[in-house]
């Protein structure tokens, strides 16, 4: 993500923030243009520092999950992010009012990076070929488990719960499950419909690359649940799960795209560069690129590879375990340039 910065003071801002916490000026995002406008305090209206343009905080700001920007004239109360919410928990529940909190700030780091890929995102409640979050407290002997069905994505309320999330991880022997995780996988699942499914030329080199998907799903998740995956599995794949079945290596697949584009534009805005003493050249960075502007993906790995080797060791310096704790082997890039060059009419791309 980006780098904001207080349009009064000029002092660093995070994607969350709704406040300067070094001048106290007001702020807030604007997702038109991926920016954060701050406004003084001393007014009784949202005036812009910069613009002098009077605008409004989207309705879930009173919630404290939401910093995003309307014009003041806007016809709807919620931003674009918030429009998705389809079902939300009882707040009356103190113990839900903290899980939706977590839940909301991935919602909004995800919105982010797919409107800045340039897709398309309307809300299922007005369009029914659009998207649409449920974000839902399980009961005992309810059947809904978080995924995705015909644009509606559920997360189960008790994966915002960092506990539970730990535990579920250890039982799968899973290396990691977060919640941007979990929503850039179910997302993808909504854009293999959107972008594959409809173009029998993309969906014949999807299976090329990925399998035939008309394999029988249900059969394939419980042959992977009781047998694992194969044992060479990570010679081809991004993750044990993603062997179940090509609409499951899709969705992984595009998660860790995402990751990955989200790693290197921070490290991009923060200008950062890798230069080990005593090692290897391909050890060695310079991010100096967005990596939204560039066509070859080969360039975005090259970048990556050494990035990630860096946070990973000073994670493990700390005790802490790593921050990308997956190999990127040549089939999975091969995956990732697939999804890559599908991706890139969607947006202006500069040399």
């Amino acid at each position: 993500m980006k780098v904001f910065e207080c349009g009064h003071c000029k002092h660093a801002l995070f994607f969350e923030n709704d406040i300067c916490e070094n001048c106290g000026h007001v702020c807030g995002y604007r997702d038109d243009d991926r920016k954060m406008l701050t406004f003084d305090t001393q007014s009784t209206a949202l005036i812009s520092d910069r613009e002098k343009i009077e605008y409004k905080y989207c309705k879930n700001k009173n919630y404290g999950v939401c910093n995003w920007l309307l014009k003041k004239d806007y016809d709807h109360d919620y931003c674009r992010a918030c429009q998705l919410n389809r079902t939300i928990p009882n707040l009356s529940d103190k113990k839900n009012f903290p899980k939706w909190q977590n839940l909301e700030v991935a919602k909004h780091r995800l919105i982010y990076q797919l409107q800045k890929i340039g897709l398309d995102i309307p809300s299922k409640l007005v369009n029914k070929e659009g998207l649409c979050f449920d974000f839902i407290v399980k009961m005992d002997n309810s059947k809904i488990m978080t995924g995705h069905a015909n644009g509606v994505i559920t997360i189960l309320l008790r994966e915002a719960d960092p506990v539970f999330r730990e535990q579920i991880r250890e039982e799968l022997h899973e290396p990691y499950r977060t919640l941007i995780g979990h929503l850039r996988h179910e997302v993808g699942h909504y854009f293999w419909d959107r972008l594959v499914f409809n173009n029998q030329n993309i969906l014949s080199e999807f299976r090329t690359i990925f399998g035939n998907e008309e394999a029988n799903y249900a059969d394939a998740l419980q042959d992977y649940y009781e047998h694992g995956a194969p044992a060479n599995w990570q010679d081809e794949f991004i993750s044990a799960y993603a062997t179940s079945h090509p609409w499951e290596d899709w969705a992984e697949t595009w998660a860790h795209y995402l990751h990955i584009m989200d790693m290197v534009e921070t490290a991009h805005f923060f200008r950062l560069r890798v230069n080990p003493a005593d090692i290897s050249k391909n050890m060695k960075t310079k991010v100096t690129l967005d990596p939204y502007r560039i066509k070859d993906f080969q360039t975005i790995i090259d970048t990556c590879v050494p990035l990630s080797f860096a946070v990973n060791s000073i994670n493990r310096a700390m005790g802490i375990p790593d921050v990308y704790p997956f190999v990127i082997n040549r089939k999975v890039v091969e995956k990732m340039t697939f999804i890559h060059e599908l991706l890139l009419p969607k947006r202006c791309i500069e040399n």
